[in-house]
């Protein structure tokens, strides 16, 4: 028993060693693959965070551009970059909303429509006075990359001429909601007051785009149905169709003082839209 004693407790000390063992390369392999997994997670924000939005190069596609329409082109190419300058900013400034798709339906999607309507106004602009140029549509969509921003960017709505009045047309389903409903916008045209002549043209035009606007978002509205979350709605459509109108009210006011005339003051309250039922 004497003699029993010691090599039982020899045995426990041994068993001891190891189990302390055994808990020590645990708690190191743990340890590790924590590390392991932080790193990578690291990595992958670092890229998200890295990547920007590219589009296709504009000017270079562009024929002679004729020196009546060459302040219009400008101007339009100068918004094309303001719109991809916004685009990119909140694509950094909104890692982690939205699902997988949030990108896509909130950022590039609403990008793409905001320089077709764009690259429709340039070609329009050029055709008034030569041959109108074919084929710009190909320049709008826009796609993510890393580094610097691509060289052509967006701006303001769709160019489809439509009727001046912007009542909610086109009836939807909200996301998350079980109602029909669609978007209403604030009237623009009867708070112009006088045009003149040599702006007219020019105004019944993005009067007409501010309803193409409105109806390409019920569109998507309706079109969109249970995509996202619960701030979809507002991030995805409402929220871009008051930039899109805000610019074309800008150039509203910009194309009647051109003229000499006073531009009508308060505009700006006009380009949020909401939803509504029925």
């Amino acid at each position: 028993m004497s003699r029993g004693l010691p090599l039982l407790h020899r045995r426990r000390v041994l068993a001891a060693g190891v189990i302390g063992g055994i808990t020590c390369t645990a708690v190191a392999v743990g340890a590790a693959m924590a590390g392991q997994d932080g790193s990578g997670t690291s990595d992958k924000a670092s890229t998200k965070a890295a990547s920007t939005i590219s589009c296709p190069e504009v000017t270079g596609s562009l024929p002679e551009i004729p020196a009546q329409a060459k302040a219009e082109v400008d101007r339009n190419l100068a918004l094309l970059q303001t719109q991809l300058d916004e685009a990119n900013k909140r694509l950094a400034t909104s890692q982690g909303q939205g699902g997988p798709n949030f990108v896509q339906n909130a950022i590039l999607g609403p990008l793409k429509d905001k320089r077709k309507s764009t690259l429709d106004r340039i070609a329009i602009s050029i055709g008034r006075h030569a041959g109108k140029p074919q084929g710009l549509d190909a320049l709008a969509a826009c796609s993510l990359g890393t580094g610097a921003g691509g060289s052509a960017p967006a701006t303001a709505a769709p160019s489809a001429p439509g009727s001046g009045g912007e009542g909610g047309s086109g009836a939807g389903t909200g996301a998350g909601s079980g109602s029909a409903q669609s978007i209403s916008c604030p009237d623009v045209a009867s708070k112009i007051g006088a045009v003149p002549a040599a702006a007219q043209a020019e105004v019944d035009r993005n009067i007409a785009l501010l309803q193409t606007q409105l109806d390409e978002a019920n569109k998507r509205l309706a079109s969109s149905v249970g995509q996202g979350g619960p701030n979809f709605v507002q991030n995805a459509i409402l929220g871009p169709l008051k930039d899109k109108r805000a610019s074309t009210i800008d150039r509203i006011r910009i194309s009647i003082s051109r003229q000499g005339a006073t531009a009508p003051s308060g505009l700006d309250a006009l380009a949020g839209c909401s939803l509504a039922s029925g």
